[in-house]
């Protein structure tokens, strides 16, 4: 089997299929011994979230998925300013069929280039709010934000220490997300099997999260990770030059074309 088709089975079994066994995670958030620092590190969280919503940064997004043996892996780099609501993205995947696309946010809406149906020449787009994630741990059309999102809303947070993070000392915090935060914009029919899953599991898939702080109350790391039945997925951000000015071209409108809907691995 050639390798894209590997990495396009492995996400389809971990979006899927990791409902027909134990789910098999030894990662467990540490015990909290008093409710007050679990309410400081929430508080710490959610306010580093807060932050960086209003400002802008570079970004860089690994995605890993393994599975029997085998890690595959892509990329996510770009800028994003989320005060004002627009970004630029470039998504690798070494060896995909479809191993590069760009994505551009502005003016309420996602343009893309470098996917399956859209001439070379030209921009797909579509309004941001009705992209949606075809994946487990993977964000509508990489929107970044929502994985802000997701992280705001962790539970039963506890303080791990510290860790030097790009030279940073930061905090790491740790908590859960609830199937209604991992399945937040998630299509219909992926949406449906992640509800047969957590039937079958008679529990919340174990979805782990993870939030690195620095000292200056910046978020500078967010990390999602689940681990099933042999199958684990990792999504880790980092985030830098916070508070840089972040630029993006738009597509000139006779560039692009309208699309209601963008698949395929590299588009979440």
């Amino acid at each position: 089997m050639h390798r894209p088709l590997v990495l396009a089975a492995a996400a389809a079994l971990l979006c899927a299929g990791c409902s027909t066994a134990d789910p098999g995670n030894r990662d467990k958030p540490a015990a909290t011994s008093q409710s007050e620092s679990s309410s400081d590190s929430r508080s710490a969280v959610r306010a580093a979230v807060a932050a960086l919503r209003e400002d802008s940064a570079g970004l860089r997004q690994k995605i890993e998925l393994e599975g029997e043996g085998q890690v595959y892996g892509l990329t996510v780099t770009g800028g994003f300013d989320f005060a004002a609501d627009k970004g630029h993205l470039a998504v690798d995947l070494p060896g995909g069929a479809i191993d590069h696309s760009d994505q551009v946010f502005a003016d309420g809406k996602i343009y893309i280039s470098g996917a399956q149906g859209i001439d070379e020449d030209a921009w797909g787009a579509m309004p941001r709010d009705r992209a949606e994630a075809h994946y487990l741990l993977r964000a509508p059309l990489n929107d970044p934000e929502h994985v802000l999102q997701q992280i705001a809303a962790m539970r039963k947070i506890s303080r791990e220490g510290e860790e030097n993070i790009q030279g940073v000392r930061a905090v790491r915090y740790r908590g859960i997300l609830d199937h209604r935060t991992v399945t937040l914009r998630m299509a219909s029919d992926v949406r449906t099997k992640m509800n047969q899953a957590r039937d079958t599991l008679g529990s919340d898939l174990p979805v782990f999260a993870d939030a690195w702080v620095d000292g200056r109350g910046r978020l500078v790391q967010t990390r999602l990770s689940v681990n099933m039945s042999g199958m684990r997925s990792t999504v880790t951000m980092v985030l830098s030059d916070i508070g840089e000015p972040v630029r993006v071209t738009v597509p000139r409108a006779a560039d692009t074309v309208p699309v209601t809907e963008v698949g395929g691995i590299l588009n979440g």
